[in-house]
């Protein structure tokens, strides 16, 4: 509980962090666009606004996903990460329509932008800054088992690869006379922030609907029961689950039915502590049933074979 409490003091740090500096960003690329007039520019500022709107979102929700359980939550309130990882698919998403909106008109009647070499590189440092943040978030991320960092540094790291390709495009129409770059640029960046946003929302969903944890976290999970299951008969419906920093571990555990109840009870004391050592913070429930009461669930094979 201490290494989750940890985590989450992080996450809500980073999360606080992120409203100043995506203000910051947001002023860059805003000033670059107003000494260009460039509506590629004005694409990539305008998906900045979400990432000001997404940072304070991702704040509040992470401070209250913090919350301990209480009586109408007994199992925590880790799933609001999710809800702010959804919000911020959305706003994603309205960005890039807003972004269409400005560009369509623009290619009907394109013109080279003013002042290039300054707007292009205010906007270059804007880049690196949302470059080295977008890093950071990630990384976080996933240590904290946060999905609103995650989400909000993919989508930062977006933003990343949309001031490269605004960068690029505005050199090419300034070095080749071609106004019509600037628009047709901008309506790129709007689908590829359409794709990211989609994204966003499809892996926030995933969560909200219960995901079991990666390939390798069950294996890991299953090494740990089988290595110290010693004086059980078995294990069977082995279940997982993630909610934003917290995993679930559910299982059956069988034991001889002349088996003492204070010594089945050291089993499962021997099985979560292993499980916690490759799961920290890990919620486990085992429910201890008899010899001879039928098997139901999925049956953990890598147990089958396990040392008595």
């Amino acid at each position: 509980m201490a290494t989750e409490k940890i985590r989450r003091a992080r996450a809500q740090r980073l999360a606080f962090w992120g409203i100043p500096l995506s203000i910051v960003v947001l002023g860059l690329k805003l000033l670059a666009w107003r000494v260009t007039g460039s509506v590629a520019l004005l694409s990539d500022g305008l998906e900045s606004i979400v990432n000001v709107i997404a940072a304070i979102v991702a704040f509040v929700v992470i401070g209250y996903a913090a919350k301990p359980a209480d009586a109408d939550h007994p199992f925590g309130h880790h799933k609001a990460e999710y809800i702010s990882a959804v919000i911020e698919g959305v706003l994603i998403v309205v960005a890039a329509l807003l972004i269409l909106r400005e560009a369509v008109p623009a290619v009907l009647s394109p013109r080279l932008p003013n002042a290039p070499v300054l707007g292009l590189a205010i906007n270059f440092l804007a880049g690196v800054i949302n470059a080295v943040w977008a890093y950071v978030l990630i990384r976080a991320g996933k240590a904290c088992r946060s999905p609103a960092l995650t989400a909000d540094g993919h989508h930062i790291l977006s933003d990343v690869v949309t001031s490269i390709g605004v960068l690029v495009g505005l050199g090419l129409a300034f070095t080749t006379g071609y106004a019509v770059l600037d628009p047709l640029l901008a309506l790129l960046v709007a689908c590829n922030i359409l794709y990211q946003g989609g994204k966003v929302i499809m892996r926030s969903v995933d969560g909200l609907m219960d995901r079991a944890v990666s390939s390798d976290e069950e294996a890991a999970i299953k090494e740990a029961i089988a290595a110290h299951a010693a004086g059980s008969l078995g294990v069977h419906d082995l279940k997982t689950r993630q909610a934003g920093p917290a995993i679930f571990v559910d299982f059956h555990m069988v034991v001889p039915a002349s088996m003492a109840v204070g010594e089945a009870h050291d089993i499962c004391d021997r099985l979560e502590d292993s499980i916690r050592e490759v799961n920290p913070g890990a919620r486990i429930t085992i429910h201890v049933e008899p010899e001879g009461e039928k098997a139901h669930g999925i049956r953990v094979k890598v147990i089958e074979g396990m040392k008595r």
